[in-house]
């Protein structure tokens, strides 16, 4: 397996750069604009920020001396350069590596591959809790679910992929069914990929209940068409510590997937692996608080989910048929 290039970096860069640049705008206004940005309450940010006004930005570049001006705009630079030196570089330091001797890709993942063979415009939802949403990552471009839109749309880049990031740090199944209808199913995904059980186990949740709302939300999501995939708990201290009660969810949701014919990636085994057979210390992937993935951690595991969704897309244009009852898959 080749190792991930997380980013196209010139594309990145440029529009990395762009995006810090204007916010230097607000420390470059003059001393009026200042007083008065404080006396207003700043409003909410958005997701999609209108982009200031030429006037606004002519004010603001002709409001310090051009010196000036350059060097805050170098310093803005550098440390886009910097940022993406670290995504570029983050595999040739340490690699990743599939499971050793290990667990080998039983189906497909027939909706989306077949979607993406055709070059059909594809959407992917990332359901789940804080590993989802990418607490632990130093910036939103190392969260998991962008890490793998990179890397299929570097696979695929004439056709149009959206992958959503609908996680939510603290939540598991209960909080999760709440929002199932409008976060994920009401976007018509072709693949959602629903990473839940961590907080169930840190929270002591009844695991059977857990497994009901599972295969209610799973049932649900394959009304629509969509393909799923489950991704369990990760393996780190603060869930290793509680041993019985993540190896029980890690084989209920492993019996659920076998049970609605669905994806399971088995994140628990696949980082295990990474520590215990590949000899990577837990502060390779693990952040400080003992809990959450880092750049590496999410990098890792975005490239492995890719890879699988890439060689389904690969057994689809052979023509390889795969009977519903083993669409189950694990990375290789």
């Amino acid at each position: 397996m080749s190792s991930l290039r997380p980013f196209g970096l010139s594309t990145w860069l440029a529009a990395s750069a762009a995006a810090m640049l204007l916010t230097l705008i607000p420390a470059l206004q003059t001393p009026a604009h200042a007083q008065a940005a404080q006396a207003t309450p700043a409003p909410q940010q958005t997701a999609n920020p209108a982009p200031a006004s030429p006037s606004q930005t002519t004010v603001a570049a002709t409001s310090q001396p051009p010196a000036e001006q350059r060097g805050l705009t170098s310093r803005a630079i550098d440390k886009v350069k910097q940022v993406a030196k670290s995504a570029g570089d983050i595999f040739s330091r340490v690699p990743c590596l599939p499971p050793k001797g290990g667990v080998n890709p039983l189906g497909s993942l027939p909706h989306v591959a077949s979607r993406l063979a055709a070059g059909q415009p594809v959407v992917i939802v990332a359901f789940g809790s804080s590993s989802t949403e990418g607490f632990g990552s130093s910036a939103p471009e190392f969260t998991y679910p962008n890490r793998l839109a990179a890397q299929l749309k570097r696979q695929y880049p004439t056709v149009d992929i959206t992958v959503v990031n609908a996680g939510r740090g603290g939540e598991d199944a209960p909080e999760m069914m709440k929002r199932l209808q409008t976060a994920v199913i009401d976007r018509k995904p072709d693949l959602v990929i629903w990473q839940v059980g961590t907080n169930a186990v840190l929270r002591d949740l009844d695991p059977v209940e857990t497994g009901k709302l599972v295969e209610d939300g799973i049932a649900r999501i394959q009304a629509g068409g969509s393909d799923v995939v489950l991704v369990d708990p990760q393996y780190s201290p603060r869930v290793t510590e509680r041993g019985e009660r993540v190896g029980t969810m890690v084989k209920l949701l492993g019996k659920i997937a076998s049970l609605r014919h669905v994806g399971i990636f088995p994140r628990f085994e696949v980082m295990r692996d990474w520590h215990e057979k590949q000899a990577l210390p837990v502060e390779t992937f693990v952040i400080a608080d003992g809990l959450h993935m880092n750049d590496w951690g999410y990098a890792c595991f975005a490239q492995l989910l890719g890879d699988d969704i890439i060689r389904s897309v690969g057994q689809i244009k052979l023509g390889v048929a795969v009977p519903s009852e083993v669409l189950k898959y694990k990375p290789m």
